[in-house]
């Protein structure tokens, strides 16, 4: 569920739980397509029978790839209405903690840790934890920077 609020009433969100998206799942193509964008082939992501005697039992998807499902996953947990400009500013501390497996379902939990007045609009600091379906660890383990401007 989307949790929707009015530019004017962002300041006030630090500590707030966005609750879980909906799981998604890690199929072969999606893996695929990110190593040909990236250009990464690894053959433990892209080689599911040579993976399958590997490391993990199987092939795997990229640390990266499962860090990009946050854009998605934020959308889907978060928006301000009243802003002209959303802008992914970066990082502060990212964990790769377990390989996410081809075909395992994903989702992820946030949590605003901070929200900081910045010139023309607001920064927002997110606790952000991918687990897979069944999983003992999360997968990513992230904290987000994202800033809305008026």
């Amino acid at each position: 569920m989307t949790t929707i609020v009015d530019y004017a009433d962002a300041a006030g969100l630090a500590g707030t739980d966005l609750g879980w998206t909906e799981w998604l799942e890690v199929t072969q193509n999606r893996v695929n397509l990110f190593a040909d964008a990236t250009d990464d082939h690894q053959w433990i992501h892209v080689d599911p029978e040579r993976a399958a005697s590997g490391p993990f039992g199987g092939a795997i998807a990229h640390g990266f790839l499962s860090l990009s499902l946050t854009v998605t996953f934020w959308s889907e947990l978060f928006d301000v209405t009243g802003v002209g400009t959303k802008v992914n500013y970066g990082l502060d501390k990212v964990r790769f903690v377990s390989p996410v497996k081809v075909g395992a379902r994903v989702r992820m939990n946030a949590v605003i840790a901070e929200v900081a007045e910045v010139p023309g609009g607001y920064q927002f600091t997110v606790d952000q934890v991918i687990e897979v379906e069944g999983g003992s660890k999360p997968a990513v383990v992230a904290r987000g920077l994202y800033r809305f401007y008026a």
